[in-house]
């Protein structure tokens, strides 16, 4: 990926070698004559280096090349990790999850979104105090980061302890304060300080956006309101919106209108948007979001969406043909169960092949940059992450290949889409970082999380107050 001759060893504090390296390389319509289409670098156009080295200086990617290429002997005082039988990703980015929530993970099964919401979730959200909020994010940090995402998108309150809990880990997020129209002003203003203190900080890896809760909690006058926030601030809005298709012809029925053209009228769209779900938009409402194509995407939870009975999913071939992001989310661990990005993107192209009865539908190289490239581009931060290229953060993951359920390997592509499991993540880095090595955490302990979390179960779970933070209804 660059010349042997500008390679620069003197200044490597990092140095990964003999790996598969994950590639995003633009390659021509010819050489994947089976595909109806041309345009392959949305398709995802992955190759892999084998026995490649990456450096990495300053916490950034300085070069990728052959392993052969790289003298040993001008890389003393770099430290050196062996990526043989390894191969090397972007970090995986989660693009819309409630990471706290891992405090409710198994807490509401079995039962009717409705019921999940109005008998359980929202119920028990009312018990919350900070402490709470804080070791919810702890743990799913450490579960995220062991699972190989180094970056995810949250929505959630309490966001100043999720805020202190990434920049002591040392992941990456992109946070978005919570509020409800139920709330007044204060809402709204709580998110664009939030939004305002935060943004940059942690040398970088924290970036913020607002966060209003969905399109039927919050009026239009105050979506108006967040989106002139958000332009202020330079910050993109994190909503749901278009959930489900009963949503939109809820919206359709009472309104006339649908939450995306909601989302446009109000200018959130105009100022940027990840858009949770998704799942009912349909064909009209295109001519409202490829005009924003640029700084809109729509993040995707399969799983949940078959959890939850929802008759459809997020419509991302329509998506994808009319030039919209997709990003791959989890949704948050009270829904999803697990804040695992490699099952949601395998459940992610599972599902599409099926709706669509297309097996050349969403192939394994595609799954992998939705993972990665796209939902980078969903963060705004594709310039600088989802790719292993000079100049990008170095969000690196070094995945085994060698285990039994990985080989033979005919496919690598389809081994990380379709095989991989998360604990064949081995060593994780953020910003140059190594923050998992051999499986194990070096940054952070959930072991004291995790054990005063089950200690207030009892006070979490208590619903006999009968009051609940909203009522859903949309």
């Amino acid at each position: 990926m660059t010349d042997a001759a500008t390679i620069d060893a003197t200044r490597i504090d990092t140095v990964i070698t003999g790996a598969t390296v994950l590639s995003h390389t633009t390659r021509p319509a010819s050489d994947y004559p089976s595909l109806p289409r041309d345009d392959l670098e949305a398709r995802g156009t992955a190759v892999f280096l084998p026995d490649h080295a990456i450096g990495i200086a300053d916490g950034a990617i300085a070069w990728v090349v052959p392993t052969s290429e790289v003298d040993p002997a001008s890389l003393a005082g770099a430290t050196v990790i062996d990526g043989r039988g390894h191969v090397a990703i972007p970090g995986l980015m989660n693009s819309h999850t409630h990471s706290p929530m891992t405090m409710f993970r198994g807490s509401a099964e079995d039962v009717p979104t409705n019921e999940w919401f109005n008998k359980h979730i929202w119920p028990m959200e009312v018990n919350l105090t900070d402490r709470d909020v804080a070791l919810g994010a702890q743990l799913a940090i450490g579960e995220m980061l062991l699972a190989g995402v180094t970056s995810f998108a949250d929505h959630y309150f309490a966001t100043d302890r999720i805020a202190e809990a990434v920049e002591a880990s040392g992941a990456r997020a992109l946070l978005a304060s919570t509020f409800f129209s139920s709330e007044g002003e204060k809402g709204i203003r709580r998110s664009a300080e939030f939004a305002e203190r935060w943004n940059g900080t942690a040398d970088g890896r924290i970036t913020t956006a607002m966060g209003p809760h969905a399109t039927y909690t919050v009026d239009d006058g105050d979506l108006e309101q967040t989106a002139e926030h958000a332009r202020r601030l330079g910050v993109r809005t994190h909503i749901h919106a278009s959930e489900a298709p009963a949503q939109t012809e809820s919206s359709l029925g009472r309104r006339g209108v649908t939450p995306i053209q909601v989302l446009h009228d109000t200018g959130i769209l105009e100022t940027g948007a990840i858009i949770a779900h998704g799942a009912g938009i349909i064909e009209d409402d295109l001519q409202w979001l490829v005009p924003f194509a640029d700084r809109v995407a729509v993040a995707s939870c399969s799983k949940v969406y078959l959890k939850h009975a929802q008759s459809g999913g997020t419509p991302v071939r329509m998506l994808h043909d009319a030039g919209i992001t997709v990003g791959v989310g989890t949704d948050g661990p009270a829904s999803h169960n697990t804040l695992d990005v490699l099952e949601s993107m395998r459940f992610l192209s599972l599902v599409q092949k099926d709706v669509h009865s297309d097996a050349t539908w969403l192939t394994s190289q595609h799954a992998l940059d939705l993972a990665t490239r796209q939902s980078a581009d969903a963060f705004g931060l594709g310039d600088r992450l989802g790719q292993l290229r000079p100049g990008y953060r170095a969000d690196i993951v070094l995945m085994d290949t060698m285990g039994p359920h990985m080989q033979p390997m005919h496919d690598l592509a389809a081994a990380l889409v379709l095989s991989v499991k998360s604990s064949d993540v081995r060593t994780v880095l953020v910003d140059g970082r190594v923050v998992v090595e051999n499986g194990r955490l070096t940054t952070i302990d959930v072991s004291a999380a995790i054990e005063e979390l089950n200690r207030r179960i009892p006070e979490l779970t208590d619903t006999s107050h009968g009051s609940a933070i909203q009522d859903y209804a949309p």
